[in-house]
């Protein structure tokens, strides 16, 4: 008996112990991972993608007044980055709202790429010197640093520049993973393509040296 009675408190101070370090980890089993490491966003980015690819290098020929090669691909990148996002976030709806925007203003870049005089270049340039001085001095010191931080990292965030602090930060953590993600499947494709190109060459070069002379 004896050796019953003192048994069980030290089972009930074991048991105590289980359900404590139960209790502890399970926040980190229900924290649910990033939807941008799971191999389905991966295929839908790498579909979208490798479409929007196509229409640049279609287009590329066709539009004289467009942006270069790589900045466009750069911009498609984006473009379907958004689209995979689905628009469920600022930053997505931000950069698909300034595609728009900037297919709308295509038509015009030949007559803003026109020289402007010596003298207007001088009159913008201190304009735009003032006005950043100007701003520097509104927002200067008076700003905590916090504050000033979150401000910078609203204007890297794509369309999160009037958030409040926690909604910036969620946005922030979802880009981010974005862009890895995207890093990830670009990565991918080049080595697939540099693959592909090579095989190309090599069976080209072997069938050259084989043929009679």
């Amino acid at each position: 008996m004896s050796s019953t009675s003192s048994s069980t408190p030290a089972a009930e101070v074991e048991e105590r112990g289980r359900k404590r370090k139960r209790a502890e980890s399970a926040p980190e089993a229900d924290a649910q991972p990033s939807k941008w490491r799971k191999r389905r966003e991966h295929e839908i980015y790498s579909s979208k993608l490798l479409e929007a690819i196509r229409l640049v290098r279609a287009g590329s020929s066709a539009a004289a007044g467009g942006p270069p090669r790589g900045r466009a691909v750069r911009e498609a990148a984006d473009r379907a980055l958004a689209v995979a996002a689905r628009g469920s976030t600022h930053w997505s709806r931000a950069i698909l709202a300034s595609s728009h925007r900037r297919r709308l203003q295509s038509v015009h870049r030949a007559r803003l790429r026109a020289p402007a005089s010596p003298s207007k270049r001088h009159g913008a340039a201190t304009s735009a010197c003032a006005s950043a001085s100007t701003t520097a001095a509104g927002h200067g010191s008076g700003t905590p640093p916090l504050a000033r931080r979150a401000r910078m990292l609203g204007r890297l965030v794509p369309g999160c520049r009037k958030l409040s602090f926690p909604t910036l930060l969620d946005e922030t953590t979802d880009y981010i993973e974005a862009l890895h993600m995207q890093i990830r499947v670009m990565t991918a494709l080049t080595e697939a393509l540099s693959a592909i190109s090579g095989a190309g060459s090599s069976s080209s070069g072997a069938g050259s040296s084989s043929s009679p002379a």
